[in-house]
């Protein structure tokens, strides 16, 4: 039998195969490393080249759209898009939306109600709104708690669509958050968040155009477009000292750089984020004259300092605990809900107020992700259904009180029934804040027919 001879060419020092081991086989497998290891330092060269290229051609022309994705000891963890002063990638659809999600199950009876009702009397009679509520449209009043937005109440920019579910959601806390956070159940979505297929309807986006903030990102944002997550502007930054940062940002980039893998867009975007949120970090951020931020309120803070900073925010959320009143519910002032919803409107109002013109292009969207109980439990209300959606908008609404409402004569096993499909306010929302098309909004909730609500003028 003849013998096979294995030559394998490598480099000057190593002119064939048989010189790597006695073994045919392993003397392939190693011939195979150094060729591999070879061709890697070749290609480290050549990215190094290359890289040293493209910085002499951007010296002074600012850097192009990027996404930062990077991990280590060193540094942090983060994935944006960024606006620099030289290019600005304008989207498709103009605007904000900004999603607030009160966790527990708000009682949207105690936020607005119909005024006398005689259900609600026999009900809840120690759940009642107060003689000081504010009057809304079509016979229902607001709780007191949300005074601070009362000019925009009066102007046609607040407004409340009540009884508000789907058939999907459960009593269950966890359950009934993540199909309201997914836009239907996770079979249906495949995880993806709803905020998150809306971006895909945004067109080519800016600097921090879908952002979260608190230290977790909502599951409304997870999904493929690369949501940032921050609890401030100013801690989107490297981690480590801080002498050691600029060489560690060069070395990133160095790493980073001409390696053909989607990673590097990656990276690179967010090396541009960073660069963004330091500048706008750069100076303490002042509010306009006479707006003062508390609670929850430096959320809204932080998404005012962006907006006015330009870095053109498409979709943002923030989170709001608390919400969950078995027991002394308190829906008269000094109760505890009603300094909860207190709290949210003084921060929706100076938020708005610090915008000024801006809050035109901006609507704020607050839900919860169930209603409760329309009969009190002696001081509380326990898990139920159809809740309240609040819109806050730049642009004019339809009315103070929008959708469809039949009153309580009939009830839902004890709840308030679902005359307006959760989904359908959301989608409505979102496609009069940036003109989408009823297509576009159909492709964001899967499994559902798409109903338009008129919710704006």
């Amino acid at each position: 039998m003849e013998k096979t001879v294995y030559s394998y060419p490598l480099h000057p020092d190593c002119p064939d195969v048989r010189r790597l081991a006695d073994n045919p086989a392993e003397a392939l497998l190693r011939a195979e490393a150094d060729i591999v290891a070879a061709e890697n330092a070749a290609e480290r060269d050549r990215y190094r080249r290359l890289e040293e290229l493209e910085e002499a051609q951007q010296d002074g022309r600012g850097v192009t759209r990027r996404t930062f994705v990077a991990g280590a000891a060193a540094t942090a963890l983060a994935t944006a898009q960024f606006v620099t002063t030289s290019a600005s990638f304008a989207a498709t659809k103009t605007g904000t939306l900004i999603h607030v999600f009160l966790y527990g199950g708000l009682d949207g009876l105690s936020l607005v109600a119909p005024a006398d009702d005689p259900v609600l009397a026999r009900a809840r009679p120690d759940l009642l709104l107060a003689d000081d509520s504010l009057a809304v449209g079509r016979g229902f009043k607001l709780t007191s708690a949300f005074k601070p937005l009362e000019p925009w109440l009066r102007s046609g920019n607040l407004g409340f669509v009540p009884g508000v579910s789907d058939e999907r959601l459960s009593r269950s806390h966890f359950q009934a958050a993540d199909a309201c956070n997914l836009g239907g159940l996770p079979g249906e979505t495949g995880g993806r968040g709803w905020l998150d297929s809306l971006v895909d309807a945004l067109g080519k986006g800016t600097a921090f155009r879908s952002v979260g903030i608190g230290s977790t990102l909502p599951r409304s944002l997870v999904g493929t477009n690369g949501a940032l997550s921050l609890n401030s502007v100013g801690s989107l930054r490297l981690n480590g000292e801080e002498k050691y940062r600029a060489a560690t940002e060069k070395a990133i980039r160095g790493l980073f750089t001409g390696i053909n893998h989607p990673v590097q867009e990656a990276v690179q975007d967010g090396l541009g984020a960073l660069a963004t949120a330091q500048r706008l970090a750069a100076k303490p951020y002042q509010p306009a004259e006479g707006v003062e931020y508390r609670g929850v309120g430096y959320a809204f803070q932080q998404l005012a300092q962006l907006i006015k900073g330009g870095a053109n925010v498409r979709v943002a959320t923030v989170g709001m605990g608390g919400y969950d009143t078995h027991e002394n519910q308190g829906t008269r002032e000094g109760g505890q809900l009603h300094r909860r919803l207190g709290e949210l409107a003084s921060a929706m109002a100076a938020f708005f107020t610090d915008l000024g013109d801006r809050a035109a292009d901006v609507t704020v969207m607050v839900s919860s992700e169930f209603g409760r109980r329309v009969a009190s439990n002696s001081g509380g209300t326990d898990h139920g259904h159809g809740g309240v959606v609040t819109v806050l908008s730049g642009r004019k609404l339809a009315g103070s009180l929008l959708g469809r409402w039949n009153g309580l004569n009939e009830l839902d096993s004890g709840d308030v029934p679902e005359y307006n499909n959760m989904f359908n306010v959301y989608g409505s929302v979102a496609q009069g804040r940036f003109g989408l098309t009823n297509a576009e909004v159909a492709k964001i909730f899967p499994r559902m027919k798409y109903a338009p609500m008129k919710l704006y003028a």
